[in-house]
């Protein structure tokens, strides 16, 4: 009896008892069998040739098949080296670029967020709203966008210094925060269409600018929402300090904040990073021939004879590998990163 409790009574609160260890295993067991399943037949499938993913499935290689080059050669080598090759820098372009300026904007509107008071009133936000509207329209009838604009701030600043005036209501960096991350609920379906519009209006279709302009917009407030959320866990006394010392607010975000969020910058970093570099539907929108992305080079593999899961295999490896060997090299910052906001003193 007594043997029977020891097997199921903790050894300290720190450590599980033998058999809540052989279940916690089990179950970490299944679930990397789960991840990693996947990846495993991912890399045999690359070497494989038609008629062996056709008339199997073969598990082991040289046991089930016999591996063969042949993918690896075709994208690579043969008939789709350009037509992988090209979408290939395009995707670590756009990713790259597009994640970059999305976290420099997105961490200085963080900070400001997190250190400054805003209180913009209703009867502006509306007043601002109604002229961008009013501009637009203008531009539309025919007016030379020059004057539409400078008619519209004009207008703009009379209803500050009137009916703006009015409006007593206010509102705070929370709801700014809020507003911001609410654009990301919004199903990308929803806005595509408006978006190819007016990138076909500035003829910037099937452009690596178009791309990027557009995942910048749509990143931009998850770094805001995560990067606010980490710069709240900074005690601000280390800000203090460091303005009775001299210090100007450029110097204090530069060379005391940054430092100390570099484990969520590298996080949400490699978040937008991946959001950009899987991203379908906006580039099936937006690019062609000259700006098409590696996800639409896969999907183009499902061809009329059925999916060709030999080439898709090759060159969704060749999508991810980067992408896990930069989380491998980061991983120390993600694993503290990962915890934003976790923890608030």
């Amino acid at each position: 009896m007594r043997t029977i409790q020891n097997i199921f009574k903790r050894k300290s609160i720190h450590s599980p008892s033998p058999v809540g260890m052989i279940i916690s295993y089990v179950l970490l067991a299944a679930w990397a069998f789960v991840v990693l399943f996947p990846i495993y037949w991912l890399v045999v499938t690359s070497f494989k040739l038609p008629i062996d993913v056709n008339t199997g499935p073969f598990y082991v290689p040289f046991v089930d098949y016999q591996p063969s080059l042949h993918a690896w050669d075709y994208i690579l080598v043969g008939d789709l080296r350009n037509d992988t090759i090209r979408p290939y820098i395009n995707t670590v372009i756009v990713a790259f670029v597009s994640a970059t300026i999305a976290l420099l904007l997105g961490t200085a509107a963080a900070y400001a967020l997190t250190r400054f008071e805003y209180r913009p009133r209703i009867g502006s936000i509306f007043s601002f709203i109604g002229c961008l509207v009013l501009a637009i329209i203008a531009v539309n009838l025919g007016v030379p966008w020059q004057i539409a604009v400078v008619v519209a701030i004009v207008i703009f600043i009379l209803l500050l210094q009137t009916i703006g005036r009015r409006f007593k209501r206010s509102l705070g960096n929370n709801d700014i925060g809020f507003w911001l991350i609410s654009q990301r609920m919004l199903p990308p379906v929803a806005v595509v269409l408006p978006i190819y519009v007016i990138f076909q209006q500035l003829r910037l279709l099937d452009t690596r600018a178009s791309l990027i302009i557009t995942y910048v917009a749509t990143n931009l407030p998850i770094v805001i929402w995560l990067m606010r959320d980490y710069f709240q866990t900074i005690p601000i006394e280390l800000e203090e300090c460091a303005s009775i010392d001299g210090a100007s607010r450029y110097t204090i975000f530069r060379a005391i904040v940054l430092p100390l969020a570099l484990p969520g910058l590298v996080a949400t970093f490699l978040f937008v990073l991946v959001f950009a570099w899987n991203e379908y539907l906006l580039a099936l929108f937006l690019s062609g021939s000259e700006a098409q992305t590696l996800p639409l080079v896969i999907a183009a593999q499902n061809a009329t004879r059925g999916p060709q899961w030999w080439y898709m295999s090759v060159l969704i490896l060749i999508m991810i590998v980067p992408v896990i060997l930069i989380a491998i090299a980061l991983e120390r910052y993600i694993a503290r990163g990962l915890l934003v906001g976790a923890v608030k003193g």
